[in-house]
Parts: structure tokens; C-alpha cells; sequence
């Protein structure tokens, strides 16, 4: 057998350029490069593809009628080079993703332009800079996005500033924002203010430097905001690093705050949990910080895997909060806290290049809009399928309006290049449903079988699902005369992104396979949900589960028992990786195995694998988590797993291998992508 092209690639390190919400790695700061354009320009059918990006943390949190935060991207994009143009969009009702592509002074000096909800605000590249002013956000603002932005220098020339509140960026009262990879520094008061019950706010990949006070939050007696504060450089800062004032949850991990030796500034304290906050702070480095770590009496704070390198004061933790694991609100990867210093260094703040493949493949994409009620250039899923021409050479974007489409969709293999998207707010709101299964009777009195029992097949290469949901509702009880495997979503090509996605199902909800047995067929699927109980995680193609939430469901009966994966893998090729993600569900206690191995039709030439690895496993996880399938040991196979945790996680041993730190080195999403990089467009 020829070694397929992703073991050529096998030491690759570099991060996927994908738009979701993630808890980012080192190299993936470089996703926030953006496009060029003319003074005030909007099109709705050009924008790149991280117009669509939605947060992670606290902010990607369904709550308050708000489904995560995704800014402007159902808006139009315009770029911007004047304070007028940028107040005038800022402020604007309607949803917009606003490109900064200039030098934008503030007129008068101090002034912040109240920005209404539904925005993403950008920076082209590093060429977007706002001096001597900032944003605010007020009482119900929400759905806002700010990034790879430079706001800079209102500073009025007194350190303890308590005449001017020119801050960077203000918010009273707002909820859902994300204010990511900004570079804020040397302002009038503060550089972030997060004030009057804020809340599912997201802080992520900013430098915040050359500042009295770099980031406080409060100004509330309630006890309501949830925060996520991650992967920050703050620099040469006096206090509020955060200060972080009765705040019901609040998350702070993987962030560098770093007092330079011998300059002017000096720190007072680090990061402070005050009032009635109950704080969880992972895996940060502080150099050089007085009294790195406070809490007032009334206030918890839990510490764990910090790094303290010439420190000296104050470092506390304890209080009597309820302990609280923000993976049951969402997924999030933790970088060691001793590569935080090199990992900021070069990923905060604004980024220049997003890539030509998907600048290019965005900029030229075809859309194609679906509505029931006709509002749309066609009323079926399918029809706009048929509309694609045959060997599209770039991307069509099929945009279906909410609604719940009953029918069977199928891209063709010789119909590459196509997205299908949501214009939803939630994935909620689109819902593509059918009900075939294995037995279920065609016409012509044959039956579906289990790979034409799919609701969705995505059949072409470099294809995309994305902000949907697709759902085999197939009734076991109703029809156990016949075959249940009910397919929900098929996948039989090559670099197919399934991107914040719901697929539900019950047994064999989804299965990725390849073209032909001796062709690569790879997926990712990222920031989604997978709900199913027999073997609803399959096939043969090379799949990685990214920061998303498997669900286990009981059976038919009522029963609880099942597997989550059934790999069928070629060979000399990489099988399923489930990573940093979170499997749970209503099902009993030790009742559903992490896999089984499938040799279909007693094949000996298949060599089944899946890693799971980063993960969080309820106590529905067996304690002896693989088991053997169709005369097949799986101990023959490939099963692993690494630094799983939670209550279904457990120790090694000859039922349960663990990979070593060396192994899980060849095991990482790069490593079964190979020279793939997906791209959302």
C-alpha cells in the first residue's frame, strides 16, 4: 500500500485556521489575518471567513435568548476607514461586521463610540488602530465581537487618572462579548471595565500593557456575571489584573502577567478574586509580580497548576464557594503554564495573515439562499444542491433560512467546493430531518441499507456543514421488525469541516467513511454535538471530534448500554481521535463502552483505531472502556486514551491503555489532519 499522504506529515505542529470557539493554541493566533477593502464598501456575499467566527468561554454560553456569541456575521461586512463610517456601523440597529482598516483618530480625545448589539468589530490585519478613545457597551448590549484591534493612547498624562474615564473598552450592564487578540494600552483610566452585572464575557489572546489599571470588573452587589478570562499578556501594569469583584463565576487560565524589573511601573497586586467571587484561576505565570494572588475573606478562589517565577507577597487561595468545573458549561484545553510566557509572546494581540486559501476560496464563494416560505431562490435543501454545477471550481455557500426541512439531502461526489449554513442565530435553527433506517423498504422493495439511510450525505471533497442541525428521527420502538441503524449524517469524502453542528441520531448517527477503500477520506468536526447509543460515532475515515460534547443516550426500551465508537480503519492510517471534548448523558452509571472494533464483514486487513485523549468522561464510561466486536479482540486493535478526566476517566492498565507522553506526541489533530488545514468558508 502507497503511505498515505497524512504520514507524510507526521511531526507537523502547526494550528488549524478555523473559526470557532476554542480554547486557541500557540500557533493558532495566525487565524486573524483579514481582507482589505474600499471606504465604507458592504457585501454580504464577500465576507471572509472570519466574519463567522463565534467565542469560546463563558461567551459561547446559550442564555439570556442569546445563543452564543457570533457578532455581526449575519450582517453585512463593511470596511471602514473613518470615525464617521466606523460610528455610524457601530452604533447602527442592524447586525454589521465592521473592518477597521485604517488609523482611526477620536474626535474629541476620550471619546467611546456606543456600540450596539449584533457587531463584530475587526482590524484588517494590524492595520486597524484606534487612538485616543474606545468602545462602550451598554445596559442590554449583546452579541458583540472586538478584535485584532490596536486602541491606544488616551492617556491625559496623570497615572491615577480620576478625571478622565477614557477606558478602551467599557461595558455597563452588556452580556455575550468577546474581545479577542486586542492590543489595549496606555489609556486614560483603565483598559478593560467590566461593570453593572456584565456577563457571558469572554477576554481572550489580548496584550494589555502600559497601564495603572489594566482590567477591572464589578461595580455590583449582585452575584451574577460568569467571565472567562484566558490567554492574556499583561505587562507592565500597576493593578486590576483583573480585580474581579463579586463575580458568580469567574475563569482565568493560561495568562502572563509579567512586571519588567527596573522600570517606573510597578506592580501592586496580580490577579485579585474580591467581594463574593468565587474564581477559578489554571495553569498562569507570573513573573515578577507583587503579591501575585489575593482574595478578600468573603471571596473564593481555587489555584491550580500555576507557575511562579520571582514573585514575592501575597499568594492565597481558599473561601467556601462551591467548587464548580467550567467544562460543564464548555469545553476548554489548558497549555502548560510553564510554555505561557513563549506561547503569548508570539500570539497576543492583533494578527496579519489569515492565509490565501481561505481569503481566496471566501472571496470568490458563490451563495445560494433556501427558504420554505419563498423568500429564498429555492424552498428545498436539495433543490439548491441541484443547482451547483457539475465540478464547481470554488466555493458555494448554501445559506438555509431557519425552518425545519423534512427531506433527504445528498451532495454528489462531482459537486466539490459546497458549505451548507444556517442563517440561524443558534444551530437550533435549521433542522434538516428525515427518518429512513437500514430496512426501511425503497419503492422498488429494497431496503436503504445503513449508508442510504442518511438524512445528509456530504459525498464531495473540501465541503463544509456548518450552524445546523441534522437528525435521523427514526422510531426504534415503533419498527423493531426491521433494521434500526438510522444514519443521521454520511460522510464519504475527503477534508469535510462539520463546524458547530447538532447531529442526532440513536444507532449509527454518524458514519465517515471514504470514497473507496484505498483513498483518504479525513473530517473534522469541531465545536458540535453528537447525540446517539450503538456504535453512533463510525466508519473507516480519518476523523478528529474537536472541542465538542458527545451525548449518550438510553435505548429504545429504555435501557442504558452502548458504544461511542466503532472504527472500521484502514491499515497504516489514522482512525478516530476524540479530543478535548466532553462525553455525558442521562444513561446509567457504567453502562456505555468508549468503543468497539469493526472489521466489516470479518475483514483481518482492517486495523480499527481511536484515541481518545484531553477529555472529560462522565460516570456513564465503563471502567473497562473497549471491547471486542464480530470475533475481534480489541487488543489487537488500536484503543487508547490520555489525561482523560472526570469520573469515567480511570488509571492504566492491561483494560485500559494509556498512551505516554512520547506516543501522545504522534497523536495530536495535526497528526491526522496532515497537510490539511481547515478553514471555515
Amino acid at each position: 500500500m502507497d503511505v498515505p499522504p497524512m504520514a507524510q506529515h507526521r511531526r507537523r505542529r502547526t494550528a488549524l485556521a478555523i473559526a470557532i470557539p476554542v480554547a486557541l493554541t500557540a500557533a493558532s493566533a495566525a487565524v486573524y489575518g483579514l481582507l482589505p477593502g474600499s471606504q465604507s464598501k458592504a457585501s454580504a456575499a464577500t465576507a471572509p471567513a472570519w466574519a463567522t467566527a463565534t467565542a469560546d468561554g463563558f461567551a459561547s454560553v446559550n442564555a439570556l435568548g442569546q445563543n452564543g456569541t457570533y457578532g455581526g456575521r449575519d450582517g453585512k461586512t463593511v470596511t471602514v476607514k473613518t470615525l464617521a463610517d466606523l460610528e455610524k456601523y457601530a452604533t447602527a440597529a442592524e447586525p454589521y461586521v465592521i473592518v477597521v482598516a485604517a488609523t482611526i483618530n477620536m474626535d474629541p480625545v476620550g471619546k467611546e463610540i456606543k456600540v450596539q448589539s449584533d457587531k463584530t468589530i475587526v482590524g484588517s490585519g494590524t492595520s486597524g488602530q484606534i487612538v485616543a478613545g474606545g468602545f462602550f457597551l451598554g445596559q442590554g448590549v449583546h452579541n458583540v465581537i472586538i478584535r485584532n484591534l490596536t486602541i491606544r493612547d488616551a492617556y491625559q498624562g496623570v497615572w491615577n487618572d480620576k478625571e478622565h474615564d477614557y477606558d478602551g473598552i467599557q461595558m455597563d450592564g452588556a452580556h455575550h462579548v468577546w474581545i479577542d487578540h486586542n492590543d489595549i494600552r496606555h489609556m486614560a483610566d483603565g483598559l478593560i471595565d467590566s461593570r453593572k452585572d456584565t456577563t457571558y464575557l469572554t477576554v481572550s489572546w489580548n496584550k494589555l500593557s502600559q497601564e495603572n489599571k489594566a482590567f477591572g470588573i464589578g461595580w455590583t452587589d449582585n452575584v451574577t456575571s460568569d467571565i472567562t478570562i484566558h490567554h492574556n499578556w499583561i505587562r507592565e501594569t500597576e493593578q486590576r489584573n483583573p480585580s474581579t469583584d463579586n463575580v458568580a463565576h469567574a475563569h482565568l487560565y493560561n495568562n502572563y502577567l509579567e512586571d519588567v524589573a527596573g522600570t517606573d511601573i510597578t506592580s501592586s497586586y496580580g490577579n485579585y478574586s474580591r467581594g463574593k467571587t468565587n474564581m477559578l484561576l489554571e495553569n498562569s505565570y507570573f513573573q515578577g509580580i507583587n503579591n501575585p494572588v489575593i482574595r478578600d475573606s468573603t471571596a473564593t478562589l481555587v489555584q491550580k497548576g500555576n507557575v511562579f517565577s520571582g514573585t514575592s507577597g501575597r499568594n492565597e487561595s481558599g473561601g467556601s464557594g462551591a467548587a464548580w468545573d467550567p467544562k460543564s458549561y464548555y469545553p476548554y484545553t489548558l497549555d502548560k503554564a510553564a510554555d505561557v510566557p513563549t506561547l503569548l509572546k508570539s500570539g497576543a494581540g492583533p494578527r496579519t495573515s489569515i492565509g490565501t486559501t481561505a481569503t481566496t476560496t471566501s472571496a470568490s464563494a458563490t451563495t445560494l439562499t433556501v427558504a420554505q416560505d419563498g423568500s429564498g431562490q429555492y424552498r428545498t435543501v436539495q433543490a439548491a444542491v441541484d443547482a451547483v454545477p457539475a465540478d464547481n471550481p470554488s466555493r458555494v455557500v448554501i445559506s438555509v433560512k431557519p425552518g425545519t426541512y423534512r427531506e433527504v439531502v445528498k451532495v454528489p461526489a462531482n459537486k466539490p467546493h459546497v458549505t451548507i449554513q444556517g442563517a440561524g442565530g443558534s444551530r437550533k435553527d435549521t433542522v434538516i430531518v428525515y427518518d429512513n433506517a437500514a430496512g426501511t423498504k425503497k419503492a422498488d422493495g429494497s431496503t436503504y441499507g445503513t449508508p442510504g439511510s442518511a438524512t445528509v450525505s456530504v459525498l464531495s471533497d473540501d465541503s463544509q456543514l456548518r450552524n445546523l442541525t441534522v437528525t435521523n428521527d427514526f422510531d426504534e420502538a415503533a419498527h423493531q421488525d426491521i433494521a434500526n441503524q438510522a444514519v443521521a449524517l454520511l460522510t464519504q469524502a475527503d477534508r469535510i469541516f462539520l463546524d458547530g453542528i447538532i447531529v442526532n441520531g440513536d444507532q449509527d448517527t454518524l458514519e465517515m467513511e471514504t470514497a473507496a477503500a484505498d483513498k483518504l477520506g479525513r473530517v473534522y468536526i469541531a465545536n458540535s454535538y453528537i447525540t446517539g447509543n450503538v456504535d453512533f460515532v463510525f466508519g473507516r475515515a480519518t476523523a478528529v471530534v474537536d472541542k465538542s460534547v458527545i451525548t449518550l443516550k438510553k435505548r429504545w426500551n429504555g435501557t442504558s448500554a452502548g458504544y461511542v465508537t466503532a472504527p472500521s480503519t484502514a491499515a497504516n492510517r489514522k482512525g478516530i481521535l476524540i479530543n478535548r471534548s466532553t462525553v455525558n448523558g442521562d444513561v446509567s452509571a457504567a453502562s456505555f463502552y468508549l468503543g468497539r472494533n469493526w472489521h466489516p464483514g470479518g475483514s483481518t486487513t482492517v486495523d480499527p483505531q481511536t484515541t481518545v485523549r484531553n477529555s472529560t468522561l462522565s460516570a456513564a464510561i465503563k471502567s473497562t472502556p473497549w471491547s471486542d466486536m464480530g470475533g475481534f479482540s480489541w487488543k489487537d486493535d488500536r484503543f487508547a486514551e490520555y489525561k482523560n478526566t472526570g469520573a469515567g476517566s480511570g488509571a492504566a492498565s492491561g483494560d485500559r491503555p494509556q498512551l505516554t507522553d512520547a506516543q501522545a506526541a504522534d497523536q495530536e489533530v495535526a497528526d491526522w489532519l496532515g497537510d490539511w488545514t481547515p478553514s471555515a468558508s
